[in-house]
């Protein structure tokens, strides 16, 4: 495949407009009061045009990004009996991030910058494959940023976001280069394997598939080696214990999300990295666990499978915003 720079997908600016609009709605629509004429009214601004449908875009990633409402746009929407002046200024700090974005507010919080500069990178819901020079393959997992440094003396990828599946090749150069793979939090430096490396705000985690690869902290402080079929996680300062690779450690490269007694909640986050908009889990069922693996080409598909398999249903605010609720709420 062609790389393609993540510079080269040109994104359009959203007008203040559409930001206040967007924002106006996101609030609304955060109120658990909605009325389906609301709703309705909702789906038709949204479908009015390609700005709404990015500036919303833009909303529902600010608020997944920080795990909900940013801070400075929570406190004035969390009831109902907000004042009007309230209001008024969690819109207008929602407007001001979704213009930002992603140059601002977005970047800080995501890496969003070193995502748009990454050698490949992926959007949210994209999964792409691209065969290196030497001869090896990276398939990228959904919103995913990496960079590949080939120099003189040692074959380099740069995880900035996300996660990688890499199937290693002999090196073409006669100098033997190691391939290794750079994170936040520390070095993986293959030998002979294929594995996976996935990395978030806190920690890395690697999973060998064939092969073995060594861990190296960032700090210098300590290494270990890791064989097929383990994985271990690790930050900065600290290697977690070695265990078994989980079932899902890999399947993503497949197109599968395969999980194992894993709690809703943690499911729901899980399948949101992959589903447009956000997918959110009432404090209700959280602690339901779900096994099974499902299709990740279709995550409206996913949720209807959630519902067989657990006393759950799904409420939508919108076509972009899912949440898991107990059976007997959404009647």
């Amino acid at each position: 495949m062609t790389p393609m720079r993540a510079e080269e997908k040109n994104t359009p600016p959203v007008s203040r407009r559409a930001a206040v609009e967007a924002a106006e709605w996101f609030v609304t629509l955060s109120d658990s009061g909605t009325s389906a004429h609301e709703r309705h009214g909702f789906e038709t601004w949204l479908a009015r045009s390609e700005e709404h449908r990015l500036a919303w875009e833009r909303a529902t990633q600010i608020s997944a990004k920080a795990g909900g409402l940013p801070s400075a746009i929570a406190v004035p929407v969390l009831t109902r009996r907000q004042s009007a002046v309230s209001k008024r200024a969690a819109v207008q700090a929602l407007a001001v991030l979704i213009v930002g974005v992603p140059a601002g507010w977005m970047a800080w919080q995501s890496g969003s910058l070193q995502h748009r500069l990454a050698t490949f990178a992926t959007a949210t819901g994209e999964r792409r494959q691209w065969t290196l020079a030497d001869g090896g393959r990276v398939t990228l997992d959904t919103g995913s940023a990496v960079d590949v440094e080939y120099g003189p003396a040692i074959r380099l990828l740069r995880l900035h976001a996300g996660a990688i599946y890499i199937e290693t090749a002999a090196d073409t150069d006669a100098a033997n280069r190691p391939f290794v793979v750079q994170t936040d939090h520390g070095r993986v430096r293959a030998i002979g394997t294929r594995f996976t490396v996935r990395q978030d705000a806190r920690r890395s985690r690697v999973a060998v598939t064939q092969g073995a690869v060594e861990v190296s902290l960032a700090d210098g402080s300590d290494s270990r080696r890791i064989e097929a079929g383990n994985e271990v996680s690790f930050n900065a300062s600290a290697l977690m214990p070695t265990a078994t690779a989980a079932a899902g450690s890999v399947q993503w490269a497949r197109g599968i999300l395969a999980v194992e007694n894993m709690r809703l909640d943690e499911f729901a986050a899980e399948l949101a990295r992959y589903r447009p908009g956000i997918v959110r889990c009432d404090p209700a069922v959280a602690h339901l666990r779900i096994t099974g693996a499902f299709q990740l080409n279709d995550t409206e598909a996913v949720l209807l499978n959630v519902i067989h398999l657990l006393p759950v249903d799904v409420v939508y605010r919108t076509r972009y915003w899912a949440t898991l609720v107990p059976r007997a709420q959404s009647t």
